[in-house]
């Protein structure tokens, strides 16, 4: 500790003050005057330490593990800022808008990405609880991030729109939550719009989810009517996790993220025994030993404890410095205190595939570094590197969606400002092969195809397989016939249709994905004016006639625009194809013929004239024959040309052909 006199003490206000004018209103709160009159530098160049909590006046049967569940758009996020606001965690301001969605690409688009974590302490009937609060993305790309934060929940809030109804995304987090045999708690919210009708809601939950209408609680979360009867019904339905204090510890890491500074920030629930710093842990899937260097709660900001418990859901830092050391569903205990693994999560399958190169190769590296560090904090993202003859050194990427692609490039942009490349997106096909020497060379009869150029040939496969889905979507009645053309476009096999209301339908397609991945969501939503709400989930692979389409120019192949396609799609995709090739390569001397083909089939075809000198300026008049014999001669010299010339492609026209449409 470090004291001054008091005009000593004035001076140090006094120069802070030069640098921040405020200090001079208000000097720092470590700035504390002694009973000597003596100002005492307890932390110099820090933020202010609160008094740490102590977790352990919550026992297990006083903590309540709950997340928030609703299709996009519902009012979670509004939800979720009530809470804290009524259980005095963050000060009631008008402010308070999305206060969770910390990253600046939610707060864009008004959606939730990430699932985030908020302890709220509440006082009920005289008894103090710890209330862990999960707030949960709404879009379908993101049911990940929902089925991993139910992992280390005990209960769910379901909010419904009273405007909207029930949506299909609703209907999946319902059944998600059905399945993990949670406590489900109905929510009918925006009951203050003029055209809220909440009792067709509750009528529409009764008859699809079998939920009787006392259950439903029916709030206004903007305003925050009957809000608080949330959190009392939260306390009373939601159990309290059945974990032992007594046990060793274990750790379920159910979400973590990357400090500069500190390392990998690891989100975990307890599930037994208890962790302070000091302790040292072992990672179930590495096998390193770390030492803990803090334990905290989120409300919702880092808040530092002394100890964590067996039921409670905290932070914990422990100097990872590398981004693959702390895997989303990691298991952590004490070292020499062995546990059995928790069961962790289900990988994520990618549904969509695309290209990411660096814009400059000399970039590189740092594109790595940065794509290690968001696959962290987003690890449904698979990576495999690739490389492209005109896009240099690159990686695949898989995405669970086109939102969740848009997103992963958006955030690369403003927190690492990487500037990218991204390709087309694709899907992953499958193909049985019928060549004992292809299976001996890949050593399985089955292969996925990711990338376009490891297409085996039509000889050595007894058949190819596409990746489907069951496509949930809920409508107005009145555009069901809109729809039904839509799909049939599409490919789509219908397995159900049932009115859920007098005026809304629930239909059930098949679709393949390839026909739904890029456009058909926003197909929908202009065909039925934003009525119509779409979910999808994996529904495994069918057989399919897909055939490689290859883009020729002059007779040669060009191995990054080759495209797998269904054979009825062929001449549409191959047709714009090439009519954008058409647009973006520049004029030779000689003629390029852009041809799309399939094997030795040509299906279409532009033709890019050459640049011609005029022949004929010099002959006023005169013979025929004259003006005959010289436009053959510049014939001949053409065709000459283009047997010895070579179509050199630009990366300019490959980035705009390769790159998604954003315009489409």
């Amino acid at each position: 500790m470090l004291s001054l006199g008091p005009r000593a003490a004035a001076g140090w206000v006094r120069l802070q003050g030069v640098r921040n004018a405020a200090a001079w209103l208000c000097p720092p709160p470590w700035l504390e005057k002694s009973p000597a009159d003596a100002v005492v530098f307890s932390r110099p160049y820090s933020s202010p330490q609160k008094e740490k909590p102590d977790m352990s006046v919550y026992p297990v049967e006083n903590v309540r593990n709950f997340s928030i569940i609703a299709h996009v758009d519902h009012g979670k996020s509004t939800l979720a800022d009530r809470l804290l606001e009524i259980t005095g965690t963050i000060a009631k301001t008008d402010q308070n808008k999305q206060v969770l969605d910390k990253l600046q690409v939610e707060r864009e688009r008004g959606i939730t990405v990430k699932a985030q974590t908020a302890s709220l302490f509440y006082n009920y009937e005289g008894i103090n609880y710890l209330l862990n609060l999960i707030d949960t993305p709404g879009h379908v790309d993101f049911s990940y991030e929902v089925s991993r934060s139910l992992s280390a929940c005990q209960g769910v809030i379901l909010v419904v729109d009273a405007n909207e109804g029930i949506q299909a995304q609703t209907v999946a987090n319902f059944y998600l939550a059905f399945e993990a045999q949670l406590a489900i708690i109905p929510v009918i919210n925006k009951i203050d719009l003029k055209n809220a009708d909440p009792e067709r809601v509750e009528k529409q939950m009764e008859k699809l989810f079998d939920i009787s209408k006392d259950e439903c609680i029916r709030i206004s979360a903007k305003q925050g009517v009957n809000v608080e009867k949330v959190l009392q019904k939260v306390i009373e339905k939601v159990p309290p996790p059945s974990v032992n204090i007594g046990d060793p510890l274990k750790a379920l890491v159910f979400d973590s993220t990357f400090d500069h500074y500190r390392g990998v920030i690891a989100n975990i629930a307890l599930f037994g025994g208890e962790v302070q710093k000091g302790h040292k842990i072992v990672s179930a899937h590495t096998k390193k030993i770390y030492d803990v260097n803090e334990v905290g709660i989120l409300t919702p900001n880092e808040q530092p404890t002394h100890k964590l418990y067996a039921g409670q859901v905290g932070y914990l830092i422990a100097g990872m410095k590398e981004v693959t050391e702390a895997q989303v569903g990691d298991t952590l205990y004490l070292h020499k205190q062995p546990v059995e693994p928790l069961p962790g999560f289900k990988s994520a399958k990618p549904m969509v595939f695309a290209g990411m190169y660096p814009v400059d190769q000399s970039e590189y590296n740092n594109l790595k570094s940065a794509i290690e560090k968001l696959t962290l904090n987003d690890s449904s993202v698979t990576i495999h590197r690739d490389s492209s003859l005109a896009l240099g050194a690159g990686w695949r990427l898989g995405f669970l969606g086109l939102l969740h692609m848009d997103v992963f490039n958006q955030r690369l942009e403003q927190e690492y400002n990487a500037s990218v490349i991204l390709t087309a997106p694709t899907v992953p096909y499958k193909a049985v092969l019928s060549s004992a020497k292809l299976i001996k060379e890949h050593g399985k009869k089955e292969i996925t195809i990711i990338n376009p150029t490891e297409f085996p040939d039509k000889c050595s496969v007894s058949e190819y397989l596409e990746p489907t889905v069951l496509g949930t979507i809920i409508t107005p009645d009145e555009y069901i016939g809109k729809i039904l053309t839509l799909c049939q476009a599409r490919r789509a096999v219908q397995k159900e249709m049932v009115y859920i209301d007098e005026h809304r339908v629930m239909m059930k397609y098949i679709f393949p994905l390839n026909e739904i991945v890029v456009d058909f969501y926003d197909a929908l939503k202009s065909l039925s004016s934003g009525y119509a709400s779409f979910d999808y989930e994996d529904a495994g692979y069918q057989a399919a006639d897909l055939v490689k389409m290859d883009i020729l120019l002059n007779g040669n192949p060009v191995e990054e625009l080759g495209t797998v396609v269904h054979i009825d799609k062929a001449y549409a995709v191959g047709k714009a194809m090439c009519e954008r090739l058409k647009d973006v390569i520049p004029r030779q001397l000689f003629e390029i013929a852009i041809q799309a083909a399939l094997g030795n089939k040509v299906i279409a075809r532009e033709t890019v004239k050459a640049y011609r000198k005029n022949v004929l300026a010099k002959c006023y008049g005169g013979d025929i024959t004259r003006k005959m014999k010289l436009l053959k001669r510049q014939a001949e010299g053409k065709k000459k040309m283009r047997k010895i010339g070579t179509v050199e492609v630009p990366k300019d026209a490959f980035i705009s052909i390769l790159k998604r449409q954003s315009e489409k």
